[in-house]
């Protein structure tokens, strides 16, 4: 329920009410005026002994008994009082308390009403009273004049005797503390952390590449240890057929690998003999080596089991194939280096 509201034909009188508020003479107080209404009040904002320059202050005006549905409008300030005298805020009606009325009878008020005044000059200024339009709950209106009040800015004495002008001072520089150079320090060992791990793990790759490449067994070597293994498995039970000729085949592609240049490890046996028919191996080696993979192949995709006599033949004859073609190649370097010497 809006209790307060400044009806509109109080606000049309507003104008020259306001200049009445401001202090203006030679026009007569209307009819129904109450002068000299004790409760206006000239409190700082911020509780001192004295109002220094752009100190704020509160002026306004204290009433008791207001009974509900009266209607009110204030004067107009927006403009300040004087050049002296600023307005930093417009008016703010409060309810500082409320008394619920008998039955049928209204309710009344405590009502407070201020604005905020500042001044940057030294100097006492007498303010204007207040004046205010009340229209009662019968209609009627008139004209309410709280007591003036003066304002008194003081500033702060100067010793002229002493006074001595500073420059301004530079910006203070405080110590910088533990705390505050922590994360920077813990990021700075993090990096420096990660930083030597990725160094650790590229040296130990590279050696352990370069230990590869020192350690690394001749071609024949691994070949014929791998054929050895299975001579002494005895995987070529029919059960087991599978796995010994690919043992077999296996070692012997990997030889071929490294002896020939030939990608044996994924070629057929048809591509792999038709990249050693222009090398230098014997027709009956060639031969044999090449009847060992069909067999393994019938073996593995054809369901093929082999017999006794091939199986015990499957060794020796990869055996004969790695030695052979090793030997082969002794023979060829011996030659080069002879014709070289010559």
């Amino acid at each position: 329920m809006k209790i307060f509201a400044c009806l509109p034909a109080v606000l049309l009188g507003l104008a020259s009410f306001a200049a009445y508020a401001d202090g203006t003479e030679g026009r007569d107080i209307r009819p129904g005026t109450v002068t000299g209404l004790e409760g206006s009040f000239l409190l700082p904002l911020q509780e001192r002994d004295s109002v220094l320059i752009a100190d704020q202050l509160r002026y306004g005006f204290r009433l008791e008994d207001v009974k509900e549905g009266t209607g009110f409008a204030f004067p107009d300030y927006s403009k300040g009082f004087r050049d002296s005298v600023e307005v930093v805020s417009p008016w703010k009606l409060d309810t500082l308390d409320f008394r619920k009325g008998r039955k049928g009878e209204p309710g009344v008020f405590t009502l407070e009403g201020s604005i905020v005044i500042t001044s940057f000059d030294e100097g006492r200024y007498p303010l204007p009273p207040i004046s205010l339009l009340r229209q009662g709950t019968d209609g009627s209106i008139d004209t309410l004049v709280f007591n003036a009040r003066t304002l008194e800015v003081k500033t702060i004495p100067v010793d002229t005797a002493t006074f001595e002008l500073h420059d301004i001072k530079g910006q203070i520089r405080y110590p910088v503390t533990f705390k505050e150079i922590l994360p920077y320090l813990a990021a700075g060992i993090a990096g420096a952390a990660l930083i030597a791990l990725v160094v650790y793990l590229i040296i130990k790759r590279r050696r352990k590449g370069l230990q590869g490449l020192l350690h690394k067994e001749p071609a024949h070597i691994v070949a014929l240890r791998k054929l050895d293994h299975l001579r002494g498995s005895k995987l070529w039970a029919p059960e087991k057929q599978k796995q010994f000729y690919s043992g077999v085949t296996d070692a012997l592609r990997e030889y071929i690998v490294s002896r020939y240049g030939v990608s044996a490890m994924e070629m057929t046996t048809k591509e792999i003999f038709d990249g050693l028919s222009g090398k230098d191996i014997p027709a009956d080696l060639y031969d044999e080596a090449k009847s060992l993979f069909e067999r393994a192949d019938f073996v593995k995709f054809a369901k093929y089991v082999a017999t006794d006599e091939e199986n015990s033949s499957a060794v020796p004859v990869a055996v004969r194939f790695v030695t052979q073609t090793y030997q082969s190649e002794i023979d060829t370097e011996s030659k080069e280096e002879e014709a070289e010497s010559k």
